[in-house]
């Protein structure tokens, strides 16, 4: 749903943003509140107020928000709107371990109810490093800030990383639960922002023609591929404690994969939706040790050209150990272990330095009988029906046709149908929709903790295997490629490849 599609103003609120100096902020949040102001989907008073450790004023703050949304903001509409948010925002300087700084916190919000008449309702965004989580939410309920009253109501929207395994994601939940209500808590995934992503679930079941086809009967595979261009740049530090792994697969790709492979909800409230994605979640199998390492590929980028220029390796970006042994590859055959696709493989990769970025999803069916054309000079591909989530958004289905002229001859045709072209550019970042989202209090596309928890059962195993058996081959796959060649093997054995592009 583009903005221009929402059909009333978002719920009066003030949102707190906890990391109001951090590049989260300025380059995401500060932009996607400037386009739903700008297309009128916030309130009159809609307030925004900064918490961070930088020594700010609130009239200083106001500078430096003015300053980003120069920098940041695209639209000129969504600027003129960020100059007045601007004159609306306040500011606190503290330390979030600080049980003090949250009751000056209260009392600001109080403050801005009875003086300015701001609402009650307070949505608390942790644009924050993960170590921070707990202890915000903890400080936050002790001070009654998370308390719901009067009809008044609190959120706390929570950034991945939500857990750095399966242990650490069940403590987190367990320690924010003491404080918060499973309604009040809002895991981001700013892929489910996307509109190529919101639309899987429309696609699906809007249209007569798919559904009846999307199923083991119809469908031979299924390959999910989120590919970067970009290579871990600044974030040296944060990677070499995640790696791949951790950074996509139980939330980008576990999102992606549930939405395209769930049942269909009895409707689409935020439960049932999320009651469908985690069912399928369940069915996947894990699978032994031994299918582990044969289902599962891990590499590391050396050196190598993107856009035709040099590009350094993985061991030697900022902030890396030089011998690290840190994945920035992984590619997973997953089963489904339910009666719509068993026997339907699911590849799914991600990576960084690939050739290309690109995030898509790619349907491929069985092939048709090619007995009606063996003795044309022909072959016969299989129908592809491919999602592009990113860089542009839309559909693309490629069929077989006759060549024009008087031998029988097939050819390829792609049907392309781009989201820009038929419904305008769109200016948003990804976190338009789910800020709307969170204000109204729709759950939808937002992560349960079942589903966290189910991510990470479904990726600790490989982990653990990881861990015990060190990759002795990185790096393994140059900048600029498509990843390692364990990665086309893992297809290749299976008789198909991936798809490029």
């Amino acid at each position: 749903m583009t903005l221009a599609e929402k059909d009333r103003v978002a719920d009066d609120c003030v949102m707190v943003i906890c990391g109001a100096a951090g590049d989260l902020t300025r380059r995401l949040l500060l932009p996607s509140l400037c386009n739903l102001g700008a297309a009128g989907l916030l309130s009159d008073k809609f307030t925004v107020v900064g918490f961070a450790h930088k020594d700010f004023t609130t009239e200083s703050f106001r500078d430096y928000f003015i300053e980003d949304v120069k920098e940041f903001v695209k639209d000129e509409k969504a600027k003129k709107y960020g100059f007045e948010l601007a004159q609306r925002t306040a500011y606190l300087s503290g330390e979030f371990n600080d049980p003090a700084v949250y009751q000056k916190l209260k009392e600001l919000l109080e403050s801005l109810a009875t003086e300015k008449g701001t609402s009650r309702n307070c949505i608390f965004y942790l644009a924050t490093p993960p170590r921070f989580f707990c202890e915000i939410v903890e400080n936050l309920g002790l001070a009654e800030l998370t308390t719901e009253q009067a009809g008044q109501w609190r959120r706390v929207i929570i950034e991945k990383p939500f857990g750095h395994d399966l242990a650490s994601a069940k403590k987190l939940n367990q320690d924010i639960s003491k404080f918060l209500k499973e309604d009040q808590i809002y895991r981001i995934d700013h892929y489910l922002g996307k509109e190529t992503v919101q639309n899987i679930i429309a696609f699906r079941f809007a249209n007569g023609i798919f559904e009846p086809i999307w199923n083991r009967r119809y469908i031979d595979h299924v390959q999910i591929t989120v590919a970067e261009s970009l290579g871990v740049e600044t974030r040296g530090n944060y990677y070499e404690t995640s790696g791949a792994a951790r950074d996509m697969v139980p939330n980008h790709l576990m999102q992606l994969l549930s939405l395209t492979a769930m049942e269909p909800p009895i409707s689409l409230s935020a439960d049932a939706v999320r009651d469908e994605k985690s069912k399928l979640l369940r069915a996947i199998e894990i699978g032994s040790h031994e299918e582990i390492l044969s289902r599962s590929v891990r590499g590391q980028y050396g050196a190598g050209f993107i856009d035709n220029k040099s590009v350094p390796a993985y061991r030697a970006e900022p902030s890396v150990d030089p011998h690290s042994m840190i994945e920035t590859f992984v590619a997973m055959k997953l089963n489904i272990d339910n009666w719509r696709w068993a026997g339907v493989p699911f590849y799914v990769r991600t990576g960084k330095r690939m050739e290309e970025r690109s995030t898509e999803i790619a349907i491929q069916f069985r092939s048709a009988p090619s007995i009606l054309f063996k003795n044309t000079p022909t072959h016969l591909a299989p129908n592809q029906l491919i999602l592009h989530v990113q860089p542009n958004e839309g559909i693309t289905l490629n069929i077989g046709a006759k060549v024009p002229g008087p031998i029988v001859k097939l050819g390829e045709i792609s049907m392309t149908m781009n989201y820009k072209d038929y419904f305008g550019a769109s200016l948003g970042t990804g976190y338009e929709t789910l800020l709307y989202d969170c204000m109204n209090g729709d759950g939808t596309l937002f992560q349960r903790a079942d589903m966290v928890e189910l991510g990470w059962e479904l990726i600790q195993p490989m982990l653990d295997v990881w861990q015990a058996l060190p990759a002795r081959s990185f790096p393994n796959y140059a900048a600029g490629s498509w990843g390692p060649k364990e990665s086309d093997d893992l297809l290749k054995r299976d008789g198909r490849k991936w798809r490029k592009g």
